[in-house]
């Protein structure tokens, strides 16, 4: 409508300027040149209004549609975020192991019933239970129990039962309190249940020193400072009943823990961590290598970890390379006895050593192939020891192990391993293995 309304304004301007037989003023005419200026004016500015209209439009659908950014390798997804309703999981974690030989005896270390091979032939090796959800606004609560078979037995265990706070709980920005029983920090893979694993057993030192996993009754602080840096300190005290100290007969405070960790970003494809951890506490009746040894006196373990990531796309879901490697140092100072050796109780004072270090690949979104090389140096055993389990014969026990994974969804995992373990002189065990692991449920986002 402004065009027309334009056009005729110009026509009757050009009629009245330009023929005689019209009386018009010099007065008129520069009236309607004003108002054809006005019309012009308003007509301009509602199309730029109409154009700026449509850019944040045609903004709004780029963004929309654009890929989601690549996502640095230490993003994290907070598994604290059900508001209250409870998230109620369960893991399915089972295998087919065959080995070559007869026995899986570790030279030179007593051994927890968990740190022992795993049965052979089809096995449901390990299911787990998995309640959590936010108490209210200031705590966060978990409860694991996990359902396995040891001994043609069937046994029912509480892994971890445990509130934590959260933050807005009225502690310094960066403080957190866990209290009950978890899986405490101490090394990396501690924290970790074994299911989230990147094999398909834990490397000796955790077998042998850890049983496994420590998961004591206990609480831990901790701090994450607020630097640029992601540095983190922190300790806890335990009631002292768990593996390595105890079974059961711990009361009181038995056993505590500090660690300290510092990590980062390299741009956002890249990231890193170091940690170091102490773990002491006192052996009570520490029973091993089935209830044939045991031990009584102090035990203190110190470890040190490294992990780094890079996914070289920038994208850790399509390709991801992770580097890990972990160091334990174990000192005892007490009483060891074998009742096999018949040689009554010795005392013992030495230290040992264990490591490890594996690289995984993801070279698909559902493809990783991953080795991993495990080593523990025995120590000196006393006179009073020499025949026992404790005696190592001069061997450190090692172990190779390869896996290649599929992973169809988040939710489920194929696996199959080769090990091949030197535990014992002249012992060679060809291991193969076949691992499923499903997520029924829902389960949180897991650690970096």
């Amino acid at each position: 409508m402004l065009t027309t309304k334009l056009a005729a304004s110009a026509a009757l301007i050009t009629l009245l300027s330009g023929t005689s037989a019209l009386a018009a003023s010099d007065k008129d005419i520069e009236a309607l040149r004003a108002e054809i200026q006005n019309m012009k004016k308003a007509y301009e500015g509602r199309i730029d209004e109409l154009e700026s209209k449509l850019n944040k439009v045609e903004k709004s659908q780029t963004k929309a549609l654009a890929p989601a950014p690549a996502t640095p390798a230490t993003a994290r997804r907070d598994v604290k975020d059900n508001s209250f309703n409870p998230s109620i999981g369960v893991i399915l974690n089972g295998q087919y192991s065959q080995f070559s030989a007869d026995e899986g005896e570790i030279a030179g270390f007593a051994v927890g019933h968990e740190g022992e091979r795993p049965r052979e032939g089809f096995a449901a090796d390990h299911t787990e239970l998995n309640f959590s959800a936010n108490v209210d606004d200031k705590f966060f609560g978990s409860t694991t129990a996990a359902i396995a078979q040891h001994e043609g037995e069937t046994e029912i265990e509480l892994e971890e039962a445990y509130i934590q706070t959260l933050p807005g709980s009225g502690l310094p920005d960066g403080m957190s309190v866990k209290a009950g029983r978890a899986f405490w920090t101490m090394g990396y893979l501690n924290e970790h249940h074994s299911h989230t694993d990147d094999f398909a057993d834990r490397p000796l030192p955790y077998r042998v020193y850890l049983n496994q996993a420590f998961n004591d009754d206990g609480a831990e602080v901790s701090y994450v400072l607020p630097t640029e840096l992601y540095s983190e300190i922190g300790a806890g005290v335990f009631r002292g009943d768990d593996f390595p100290f105890g079974e059961g007969d711990g009361s009181g405070v038995g056993a505590w823990s500090a660690f300290a960790r510092v990590g980062g970003d390299i741009g956002n494809n890249q990231s890193w961590r170091l940690g170091a951890y102490a773990l002491s506490g006192e052996a009570n009746s520490r029973v091993s290598n089935e209830d044939v040894v045991s031990f009584i006196g102090d035990t203190d373990i110190y470890a040190a970890d490294v992990r780094y990531t890079w996914a070289p796309t920038g994208n850790a879901r399509a390709q991801e390379v992770i580097l890990q490697a972990e160091y334990f140092w174990r000192d005892e100072d007490g009483v060891y006895e074998d009742t096999d050796a018949a040689t009554g109780a010795v005392n013992f004072d030495d230290s040992s050593t264990g490591w490890y270090a594996q690289a995984v690949y993801k070279f698909d979104p559902q493809w990783r192939v991953g080795v991993r090389y495990s080593q523990l140096n025995a120590p000196d055993v006393p006179a009073g020891l020499v025949g026992s389990a404790l005696d190592s014969g001069g061997h450190d026990p090692k172990a190779y192990s390869a896996m290649l994974d599929w992973t169809n969804s988040e939710f489920s995992r194929v696996r199959l391993q080769y090990n091949r373990e030197q535990l014992a002189g002249g012992q060679d065990d060809d291991q193969f293995m076949l691992q499923y692991i499903m997520s029924l449920g829902a389960h949180g986002a897991h650690k970096y």
